[in-house]
């Protein structure tokens, strides 16, 4: 049988719905963007399980655990100087079930000068994996990519 609110569970205590997930992505998302375009990276880690296996589009083949993905992301903010980068996320999809989550979505990433200036941009496809736990839904699977050309093997870094 079904229980309601307040038959049996405080709401504090009771376990998130299918709906509540779906939320806690979209905030996810929401954090990662503030996070990225602020360079934060502490408040961008709390995303992420100590575990994570990140399988990111550039350079390396894998990051194992979250120290690893630090020192990625706190290499990337550095690299970006006084500018930043604007992060928006457009064909979302989410796949909830009881203490996990799937998204994916094209991600855009558009370089922004100090004095606010757009300096170019670039897209990924994205796909998170999240499991709960407690109240937290934290990633543990990330996987960027962009589709490679047939005819020249290059990487396709805008959506056509």
């Amino acid at each position: 049988t079904r229980r309601r609110t307040g038959q049996g569970r405080s709401p504090v205590n009771r376990r998130p719905t299918v709906s509540d997930i779906e939320k806690l992505v979209l905030r996810g998302l929401d954090t990662y963007k503030s996070a990225v375009l602020a360079k934060n990276a502490d408040t961008l880690m709390h995303l992420y399980d100590a575990e994570v296996r990140v399988f990111d589009t550039w350079g390396v083949w894998s990051y194992e655990g979250a120290a690893a993905w630090r020192v990625a992301i706190e290499g990337w903010f550095a690299s970006l100087g006084t500018g930043s980068v604007r992060v928006s996320f457009d064909d979302v999809k989410i796949l909830a079930h009881q203490g996990f989550a799937s998204m994916t979505a094209i991600v855009t990433y558009a370089g922004v000068s100090a004095q606010g200036e757009a300096l170019g941009a670039m897209q990924n496809r994205i796909s998170w994996v999240l499991k709960t736990s407690g109240h937290v839904l934290r990633i543990v699977h990330e996987h960027t990519s962009a589709p490679v050309g047939f005819e020249d093997s290059k990487a396709m870094l805008t959506r056509t």
